[in-house]
């Protein structure tokens, strides 16, 4: 790729950028058809099938109705902020997929062009920092909004997105640490091609945390508290409607396909299997690879989905409670324990066994202090010190 000219080198990325740019949309189509015909799968109903062949057509309805319904804007917002709040979130979301590599290389013309479209040796860096921005369009969406369960949401929202941000750096930092790079194609490539090879047998419990936090990060159940309907009516969107909902739709949509492979990537082997990726030609080989990387990146979707549809929401103070308590604790544990046995042992077996081990011990340790110092329930009083006095004792 160094010796590309620079015009080849300009074409192959505006041509990657309009691919993944147009299947993010394709796959946010997708999604929301999978949804809602997974949801029915498991809820033992049909789901939408009556837009085109098993309801594939419905996502385009959708949208077509969203283009369609009146923009309303209300006379008490921030009219600034209120607008851009939606490209807050949905921008980030686009931007990040920049750095992920979706296959290993292909050849065209003499040129070997590798399947991403930008390999910066900060890739992970950039990956928290983008992610991070998500935050801002729900806050200022909630605050232009001027209503008080918008408000309310955004509150949640920062204060979760924040609190998991931090398990989620702290997960990978093991995994930096036996590459030795920044790069997520290095640490695609360094994974191997076997699936005991791959990261999240080495880092197990780092990979629980991290994919639990994602979940908080994309505000999905049982992580979305900042739009819990029960309580909140629609949260930080609640005055939202038209297209301006449907891009915090998108976002949430797009978020979810980006973290997944980010998932993928780091911990699944990104796009090696059992040496599959290295069938066929010089074409042929870079297509196997994507063609990997796409199904593991939708069987972890299929998670999301999956997860949404069987466990319920969390109470907000057990959502802090398992952030602060529990994911962090564990994240820097393995933290400690993969750079001790590392550096004196320098087996990613004992790496791996010592990370399940400290991790259940952390665990046991932090469940077990929570019991102790549970404040004991007051003991059952008389019978007649459980009835108020009435305006009539008080008479008598």
């Amino acid at each position: 790729m160094e010796n590309m000219p620079l015009l080849v080198l300009i074409l192959s990325a505006v041509v990657k950028i309009l691919i993944i740019v147009h299947m993010l949309i394709i796959g946010v189509m997708v999604m929301i058809w999978a949804e809602r015909r997974v949801s029915g799968w498991m809820q033992d109903r049909l789901g939408p099938n009556r837009v085109g062949p098993q309801g594939l057509l419905q996502p385009i309805a959708d949208g077509l109705k969203f283009m369609f319904k009146e923009d309303l804007i209300p006379n008490h917002v921030d009219k600034p902020l209120y607008v851009l709040a939606p490209a807050m979130l949905l921008v980030p979301a686009l931007i990040t997929v920049a750095v992920v590599p979706f296959g290993g290389s292909i050849t065209l013309f003499g040129y070997e062009i590798p399947l991403q479209i930008a390999d910066i040796n900060i890739g992970i860096l950039y990956i928290l920092a983008v992610t991070s921005l998500g935050v801002y369009g729900v806050v200022l969406g909630a605050w232009a909004s001027n209503n008080k369960y918008s408000l309310l949401g955004g509150l949640r929202s920062s204060a979760q997105m924040i609190s998991y941000e931090l398990t989620l750096g702290l997960a990978i930092i093991g995994i930096l640490m036996l590459t030795s790079s920044l790069s997520l194609r290095t640490i695609a490539i360094e994974q191997g091609a076997y699936p005991w090879q791959w990261n999240f047998l080495i880092h197990f419990p780092a990979f629980l945390a991290f994919t639990t936090a994602m979940f908080a990060e994309t505000n999905r159940l049982p992580f979305d508290l900042a739009e819990a309907e029960q309580e909140l009516v629609a949260g930080y969107h609640t005055e939202y409607s038209s297209m301006k909902f449907a891009m915090f739709f998108m976002a949430e949509y797009m978020n979810m396909i980006v973290g997944s492979a980010v998932v993928v990537t780091l911990f699944l082997g990104g796009w090696h299997f059992f040496g599959l990726e290295n069938i066929g030609g010089p074409v042929w080989s870079g297509l196997i690879s994507f063609g990997i990387f796409f199904l593991k990146t939708a069987i972890f979707l299929f998670v999301f989905i999956w997860v949404r549809w069987t466990l319920p929401r969390f109470r907000y103070d057990q959502l802090m409670n398992f952030g602060w308590k529990f994911l962090l604790p564990v994240a820097l544990t393995s933290i400690v324990v993969t750079g001790t046995l590392w550096i004196t042992t320098g087996s990613r077996l004992i790496v791996g066994i010592g990370n399940v081990i400290a991790a259940f011990i952390v665990v046991s340790i932090v469940a077990g202090l929570l019991v102790m110092n549970k404040a004991p329930e007051p003991a059952i009083q008389d019978d007649d010190s459980r009835f108020t006095p009435t305006a009539l004792d008080a008479v008598e």
